[in-house]
């Protein structure tokens, strides 16, 4: 069984006493690639790093909606310069957050068109945060341009009504250990509607850390338990979803 993670954080000061180990433990259960995404230019710089020293890891570059005051003519620049690295394979994670609101909500919907205005320019997906802004952040991303499948929902927080959207646009959805949680059934109801061929599974590591493990930090091992609850959800075997979503991401990141 082969697996792979679409959405971690392993450059975060967590892991630096034990990097190593928890990439071996992620290779023990099947993972065999690892995507590392951006949340600002400092954290992006540190992804194509890490990306340039194992050979699994792949980066993902781009400035989190929480800094989106950061997002100008110079770090754009410095995104587009790291974005031609051959181990980066989206911009990202770019997108909304409506529900810490770090960031004015207008600032953010600029920072957001300029990143997807350069995904479109760089021919490269885009990894989308979004929270408490479904909608919203669809209409921005309508406003830009037609992505189709080349764009992926990060860490899906919603219902099925807004599943039925994506689906609608071709979109992909990546699914973490939120659809363990007892309090995330709406999220359990979209995962059910959602093809076989536009899903994805995550850990957002450090965070969002699976059943039954919450409580600790979140690694790229604890997939197994993602894996096993959508497996359960989309009532097929562990190794076929295991299968299929490590294909879908290898398609939408042209590996």
């Amino acid at each position: 069984m082969r697996l792979i993670d679409t959405h971690a954080h392993l450059d975060f000061e967590q892991y630096d006493k034990d990097r190593d180990e928890v990439l071996n433990r992620a290779r023990e259960i099947g993972v065999e690639k690892i995507f590392n995404i951006g949340a600002d230019l400092e954290s992006s710089r540190r992804t194509v790093e890490l990306a340039k020293k194992y050979n699994n890891i792949y980066a993902v570059v781009g400035i989190h909606p929480h800094d989106a005051d950061t997002v100008n003519k110079e770090s754009l620049a410095e995104i587009k310069k790291l974005a031609l690295n051959n181990k980066v394979k989206a911009l990202g994670e770019t997108g909304l957050d409506f529900y810490y609101d770090n960031s004015p909500r207008e600032k953010q919907k600029e920072a957001f068109k300029k990143q997807l205005d350069l995904a479109k320019e760089l021919d490269l997906p885009v990894v989308i945060h979004s929270r408490s802004a479904g909608e919203e952040t669809l209409n921005a991303i309508d406003q830009v341009a037609d992505f189709s499948a080349n764009l992926i929902f990060h860490c899906y927080a919603y219902g099925p009504e807004l599943i039925k959207k994506i689906i609608e646009r071709d979109y992909y959805a990546a699914f973490g250990g939120l659809i363990t949680f007892n309090s995330a059934g709406e999220i359990r109801k979209a995962l059910e509607k959602m093809p076989l061929n536009r899903i994805l599974l995550e850990t957002d590591s450090p965070y969002l850390t699976p059943s039954p493990n919450r409580g600790k930090r979140n690694e790229p091992s604890y997939l197994q338990y993602i894996l096993k609850k959508a497996a359960e959800i989309k009532k097929v075997a562990p190794e076929e979803l295991a299968e299929i979503t490590s294909k879908n991401a290898e398609r939408i990141y042209k590996l």
